[in-house]
């Protein structure tokens, strides 16, 4: 089993950054595929950005490239995800989620967190 527990959410202004963070609990997460997702009021769950499990490949969808970064460090068992020039339109739920292969649907991920809310007002 796998345990997510995501922190880091806020309030920002319109161009400023927040690092939301995701530690994870359990034996596998060195070898597990990782993922941020967000969910705006009356929005479907989109995927944001995924990695694989050493770090070294990365994709991000086309909304958050130039502005966002996945990252991980399994030494402590987290996943981040650094965000800068922040939009009113990246308001949203972000959600850490894992499986053991990576994917860009909500149901190709079988461990979520409950979530952090990122606020960003003009």
């Amino acid at each position: 089993q796998v345990q997510l527990v995501e922190s880091g959410g806020g309030l920002v202004q319109a161009g400023g950054s927040l690092r939301l963070s995701c530690l994870a609990s359990g034996r596998t997460f060195s070898s597990s595929a990782m993922a941020w997702f967000r969910q705006a009021p009356g929005k479907a769950r989109d995927v944001v950005a995924t990695i694989n499990w050493s770090g070294s490949s990365t994709d991000y969808a086309d909304s958050v490239k130039g502005r966002f970064t996945i990252s991980r460090d399994n030494a402590k068992r987290t996943v981040y995800l650094q965000m800068n020039g922040l939009k009113p339109e990246d308001t949203a739920v972000y959600y850490c989620a894992a499986d053991r292969t990576r994917g860009l649907r909500v149901a190709d991920y079988k461990y979520w967190g409950q979530g952090t809310q990122v606020t960003v007002s003009s």
